[in-house]
């Protein structure tokens, strides 16, 4: 009996041993599993938007949006209106395939929800009624989209707030280093060419049916504000919008510009609405008749410069705009 007692204890005992040692590995599993932690942002409307983790799957309902998860190095499963970010935006090509959601106002949300994504980014342009829609499949993150007070700082804001969403804020933070660092080697850089305070009117254009509607891209624009960093005069006398800082005109009112002013646009050939300056405008009396007309003042930016994009698109268009007015 003696025996038994002694042999059962040992056996007890090299249970426990092995089962002390083995607890040794799960143990490290669980250290090297550790559940990455949670996310909180404040939205632009001041909705709480919690995420278990940075979200990997991820649908972006505008362009802008679009480019900062590119330049993060995020692939969006979805992207509203493919087509049109591929021709529009070519700062930040899109890497994958993503499902097209439908158009930037109106997403499918059959489409949307197909997808199974763990965070939706949207803007302020989306109607509130669709972003309540969205909230059904996944959590959403609605930015500012745009802010005449302060262009560059939303931009930047926004970018870092998806970066936050997604894990990627050092690459934010790289992002911006190097958007500013351009914009400080474009300002050097037309300085040395003559260019320092030049006059310098930026504009897209359209023609809806027979008309031809000129937006104006004041101080307040995103584009406004990248030319005051980079040293440039805006000669705009329209007032611009509270959000995108955009006016309307027409080609009368460009006779309102001064004589000594640059004009600069962007249009694009795969929408031939937007190239009224070289078709609608070629043959207008008061356009011909303008000074910088006149004057060979006139500059067509490259195709794909995104005129409300990220980073990425605004340092494409310092590189256009220097090229431009070192040609002169």
């Amino acid at each position: 009996m003696r025996r038994l007692l002694l042999a059962a204890a040992a056996a007890t005992a090299a249970a426990l041993t092995l089962s002390a040692c083995g607890t040794t590995e799960p143990a490290a599993d669980k250290a090297e599993k550790k559940p990455a932690e949670r996310i909180s942002l404040t939205d632009a409307t001041g909705k709480k938007v919690e995420l278990d983790g940075p979200a990997k799957k991820v649908v972006g309902t505008e362009w802008d949006v679009v480019e900062h998860l590119v330049s993060l190095g995020v692939d969006p499963v979805g992207v509203a209106d493919v087509k049109g970010y591929t021709a529009w935006d070519k700062a930040a090509p899109l890497k994958n395939a993503p499902k097209d959601i439908g158009t930037r106002r109106e997403p499918s949300m059959d489409t949307v929800a197909a997808l199974a994504p763990d965070l939706i980014i949207a803007t302020t342009d989306l109607p509130a009624a669709a972003v309540k829609q969205l909230k059904e499949f996944a959590p959403v993150l609605t930015l500012t989209a745009a802010d005449a007070k302060d262009p560059i700082g939303t931009m930047t804001k926004n970018l870092d707030m998806i970066a936050k969403a997604t894990g990627a804020t050092q690459k934010a933070d790289k992002l911006k280093k190097d958007f500013d660092a351009k914009l400080a080697a474009g300002k050097q850089e037309l300085e040395k060419a003559g260019h320092k305070g030049t006059k310098f009117a930026f504009a897209d254009g359209y023609l809806t049916g027979n008309k031809v509607d000129i937006r104006a891209f004041t101080s307040g624009s995103l584009i406004g504000a990248v030319n005051d960093r980079l040293g440039l005069q805006n000669p705009w006398k329209v007032k611009g919008d509270p959000a995108y800082g955009l006016g309307g005109t027409d080609v009368e009112g460009l006779t309102k510009l001064d004589k000594d002013a640059e004009f600069a646009y962007i249009s694009n050939d795969t929408d031939q609405s937007s190239n009224v300056f070289t078709g609608a405008l070629k043959d207008n009396a008061v356009w011909k008749s303008l000074p910088f007309v006149t004057g060979n003042k006139v500059h067509r930016l490259p195709d794909g410069v995104w005129m409300f994009g990220g980073t990425m698109s605004m340092e494409q268009y310092v590189d256009s705009v220097v090229t431009a007015l070192k040609k002169k």
